[in-house]
């Protein structure tokens, strides 16, 4: 592919790019590529129909494969869609989203039980007997639309109101979990707050409770707005909640309560300091760890987000569109997550006969275990993800990964056998990185020749070098950035 920009994009806005990723998105403008990563809707979504067919990524699984009751077999199916689906910026922006409202898959357990919880977090309605809709499958859904609109459905999403207690807020006895982390992690920030905000807030959302059945695999459970529970009186905040300046959400009966956290979540929501915030973890996740977001940009994404009345689309596509995401200053500007790591070493690398299942203990010691971020606050992000032992287990990782891709990389890398510099240009364009030269290039031609008396380019030859390169190469420091 000719593009870099292309390859940038695909590492950023997905998982990185197979061999049919590079043909397909290589005969394509770069504002061609934006669109059709944007675009995602207009591409059928029938990547889960794949999974078990013959030339995809396998499962592991005890006993028949159940994502909607198995936590295990959830995650194994993310990260199947991660490495398969044609809409990668739509897995993105789930796992962003996941992070951002960071909800935990042993907390839900032990309040619902286990088959409850995974369905709380990653059903799909389809294949769930009550119709449940995973918390996933919310980020999904929304995963490009309005912020205003996001915050609703996630404080009233099953998951969420057991994660942050909301199923107990009742006017009885006010729970403040919700209202802070709306503030403090899901809009304002930290700073643009007062304690009495988060008393105001927690009365705001009394009534928002859970019912349903949750000791029923087969039943459903899901959001009721208890008017009984919920606190009349006027909320006060040191913020302005409408256009008019108005800080006070009135009193209102309790049949019309709900409406009061509506008016809190689109004040929140449409916030200038929301909008700054949130333009600069997408900066963060999507152009650059490695330097401090130009203010001046921040302010324009800000205000692109504002104008599209909280849209995220938008604030996406005008990122990638811009200068800033295409300037190679921002090639390998920000640190692989363990999730993002695995997936694009496999699709880099490849995974016939491989499964997923393979990958689910590495990435605990990694740092990253699918539906169990640290806490609300998700995990801690950049250089922070690379631990001596999780380095290690990277590079375990990288040597496990090789060894089973050792015959098909081979074949792969056949037709550059005719010297160990074709082989090792070959495995360095496959597996993108950082240009190497000098001394890291220099070791990995050292290593590609040392062979026992002369290079010959023989099928032992080449399953040894093209495997040995591929641990190598993922294994290195510099494939730890996207």
């Amino acid at each position: 592919m000719a593009d870099q920009r292309i390859e940038h994009l695909l590492r950023r806005a997905g998982f990185g790019a197979s061999a049919d990723d590079l043909a397909f998105f290589g005969n394509l403008s770069y504002g061609a590529a934006v669109d059709r990563i944007i675009n995602y809707e207009l591409v059928p979504d029938d990547v889960d129909s794949k999974i078990g067919q013959p030339g995809y990524v396998g499962m592991t699984s005890n006993g028949a494969f159940s994502p909607n009751t198995a936590i295990n077999d959830a995650r194994q199916r993310w990260l199947f869609r991660m490495v398969h689906s044609n809409r990668p910026l739509q897995e993105k922006m789930a796992l962003f989203w996941h992070n951002y409202f960071a909800t935990g898959y042993t907390k839900l357990a032990g309040a619902i039980q286990a088959a409850n919880a995974t369905r709380a977090l990653a059903a799909k309605p389809s294949e769930d007997p009550a119709g449940q809709k995973g918390q996933i499958e919310l980020f999904r859904e929304r995963a490009l639309g309005p912020l205003s609109d996001m915050l609703v459905a996630v404080a009233q999403d099953p998951a969420m109101l057991v994660w942050l207690d909301g199923n107990t807020n009742t006017k009885a006895k006010p729970q403040e979990n919700f209202g802070r982390e709306l503030m403090e992690l899901f809009t304002r920030g930290v700073g643009f707050y007062t304690e009495d905000d988060v008393y105001a807030a927690a009365r705001v959302f009394t009534g928002w409770n859970l019912q349903g059945d949750t000791r029923s695999t087969t039943g459903s459970f899901g959001f009721v707005y208890n008017p009984n529970a919920h606190e009349t009186t006027a909320k006060s905040f040191s913020f302005p909640i409408y256009g008019d300046g108005g800080r006070t959400i009135p009193s209102r009966s309790a049949a019309a309560g709900m409406q009061d956290g509506i008016d809190l979540i689109g004040a929140l929501a449409g916030h200038p300091e929301t909008a700054r915030r949130l333009a600069t973890k997408l900066y963060g996740f999507f152009v650059s760890e490695t330097s401090d977001p130009p203010s001046s940009f921040i302010d324009r994404l800000a205000q692109v987000y504002l104008q599209s009345g909280t849209r995220i689309g938008p604030v996406v596509q005008y990122l990638f569109s811009s200068a800033e995401f295409q300037a190679p200053s921002a090639y390998f500007s920000r640190y692989s997550w363990p999730v993002e790591y695995v997936v694009k070493a496999i699709k880099e690398t490849g995974w016939t006969g491989f499964s997923l299942g393979s990958t689910l203990s590495p990435l605990v010691s990694m740092g990253q275990q699918l539906f169990e971020p640290p806490d609300v606050a998700g995990w801690s992000l950049g250089r922070d993800w690379f631990s001596t032992g999780a380095m290690l287990t990277r590079m375990n990782f990288a040597s496990t990964l090789a060894g089973n891709q050792k015959f098909n990389l081979a074949t792969a890398a056949a037709p550059a056998k005719q010297s160990p510099q074709a082989v090792l240009n070959y495995m360095l364009s496959r597996m993108t990185m950082p240009d190497v030269t000098g001394g890291v290039y220099n070791d990995l031609l050292a290593y590609t020749g040392a062979v026992t008396g002369t290079w010959t380019g023989s099928t032992a030859q080449m399953q040894a070098k093209a495997s040995g390169l591929a641990h190598l190469i993922l294994g290195s420091a510099e494939y730890q950035f996207l």
